[in-house]
């Protein structure tokens, strides 16, 4: 790829990323190894020194990147922090933007999806795809993660190799907004698996067999997944830096999947319940710990 960026600059578009968090570094460091040009942009300048090392252009506001680049790649906490992005001081919506598009992966209710892309459309042109992603801070590392999108298809296709570069999987699910209710099903899983781990984890320890050992007895049987290979191991060893999420994250999808659920007449038992353990789990650990201390909860002395 960065081959193809050198021999043919005219095909490759100028990329951006804003938030430069746990999945924004790693994911524009994959893109910087696969050659592409990449503006750069965070609210705190600390995190910015190893990608602008490795080759990214440091932009000094949120519309100096959009002003650069034909692509924006955004991933920040929250709906409140995608808006101050967009709309705040020096955001994106001051600098042209007709044909131009927004990539977002931040996890955001998708009313505020639709209501965000709209308003940005209308306020400079540019285009709007949301791609919640999927996978951690390990897939992002390695390029492994799931995205699920929700807008255009042909801008869908227009992105989608630069994607690749951050992604195994990209998958488009519909509409602007399709993407975050597709993030929030993966979130019902997700959010649902972190707590019965925690429990199937707790009983082991509990019982007096090696807890560590689960992983490999439950191989290939009904019970074998990715979060049991990956999370049980992480419990039981207290491996939480760094976090594959934070808990404040955890519970914010959960409460979102609790709305769109009340809005669409959903039952969502299970969801609820591991909403309100992420609740417990954010009182006695902390908004920024790692959603896999969701285990200690169950401590007997935590």
């Amino acid at each position: 790829m960065a081959e193809s960026s050198r021999t043919n600059p005219q095909s490759v578009e100028r990329l951006g990323y804003i938030g430069l968090g746990l999945m924004g570094t790693p994911m524009t460091r994959r893109l910087l190894n696969a050659g592409y040009e990449v503006t750069v942009w965070n609210r705190s300048h600390g995190k910015l020194a190893s990608l602008i090392e490795a080759g990214a252009k440091r932009a000094a506001a949120p519309r100096d990147v959009l002003a650069t680049a034909g692509i924006v790649f955004m991933c920040v906490t929250d709906a409140a922090a995608v808006k101050e992005v967009i709309f705040g001081p020096e955001g994106l919506a001051a600098a042209p933007g007709a044909g131009k598009l927004v990539v977002d992966f931040s996890s955001i209710h998708p009313d505020s999806a639709r209501d965000l892309a709209s308003r940005l459309k209308a306020a400079n042109g540019a285009g709007w795809i949301d791609a919640p992603v999927s996978g951690g801070t390990k897939g992002a590392e390695e390029g492994t993660l799931a995205i699920m999108a929700g807008g255009e298809a042909d801008d869908i296709e227009r992105v989608r190799p630069y994607v690749l570069a951050m992604a195994r999987r990209f998958t488009h699910m519909g509409p602007i907004g399709a993407g975050q209710t597709t993030k929030l099903c993966n979130q019902v899983i997700v959010g649902c698996a972190m707590a019965v781990l925690a429990e199937a984890t707790r009983l082991a320890v509990n019982a007096g067999i090696d807890a560590n050992r689960l992983p490999e007895a439950l191989a290939g049987g009904f019970a074998d997944s990715i979060p049991l290979q990956l999370f049980v191991p992480r419990m039981v060893q207290e491996i939480h830096s760094p976090p594959l999420g934070h808990i404040a994250t955890m519970l914010k999808d959960l409460d979102t999947i609790a709305d769109v659920a009340q809005a669409t007449s959903t039952p969502v038992p299970m969801a609820t319940l591991a909403g309100q353990l992420f609740r417990l789990a954010k009182a006695a650990r902390g908004a920024e710990a790692d959603a896999l201390e969701i285990y200690k909860l169950s401590a007997a002395n935590r």
